[in-house]
């Protein structure tokens, strides 16, 4: 052991304050925050289409086309967030404080859009179509709860920047 004193850990920030103006002043951080629920509206309505097929045999049709509505929400809100990462960040995708997020998120799309392919090719039976958005809907929770955790990390560092700026001196 060392008897150096550890020097403070400094708090990692997710915006610098130039990024958090742009954030801020963005349309496309309004466009984000209204297609966000959105998209998780829609996933809820899918997800009881899905597990009923599943456990009742009916619905495929009305399974099958709530899938394939959320796979839009879902390749629009990745559109509308590369731009928003550009904007924010200077890069469309893989910006340091979204890096993981981003990367999780191209799962999430692999999923969705292998979903559509079996459906386009018949490649699976409709049972194993089912499964795959399963699939793509637990990977789009985790990857929702990337994002919900760094929308927390946000506030987190505005309401500390808030403070640090108004203690006095």
């Amino acid at each position: 052991m060392s008897d150096t004193p550890r020097a403070a850990a400094k708090p990692v920030f997710l915006y610098t304050e130039e990024q958090r103006a742009r954030r801020d002043s963005s349309i496309w951080t309004t466009i984000q925050g209204v297609l966000a629920p959105l998209q998780f509206l829609v996933f809820l309505v899918s997800l009881v289409l899905v597990l009923r097929y599943l456990v009742a045999g009916v619905g495929y049709d009305a399974a099958t086309i709530s899938i394939l509505i959320k796979t839009v929400f879902l390749l629009t809100i990745m559109v509308t967030g590369a731009i928003w990462e550009k904007v924010v960040f200077g890069q469309y995708l893989f910006a340091a404080a979204f890096f993981w997020e981003d990367v999780f998120s191209f799962l999430v799309i692999a999923l969705h859009l292998a979903y559509v392919w079996a459906v386009w090719t018949g490649a699976l039976s409709p049972n194993e179509e089912m499964w795959l958005a399963l699939a793509a809907y637990a990977a789009y929770v985790i990857n929702a709860g990337q994002f919900l955790w760094k929308l927390r990390l946000a506030r987190l560092q505005a309401s500390e920047t808030t403070l640090t700026d108004e203690a006095p001196a």
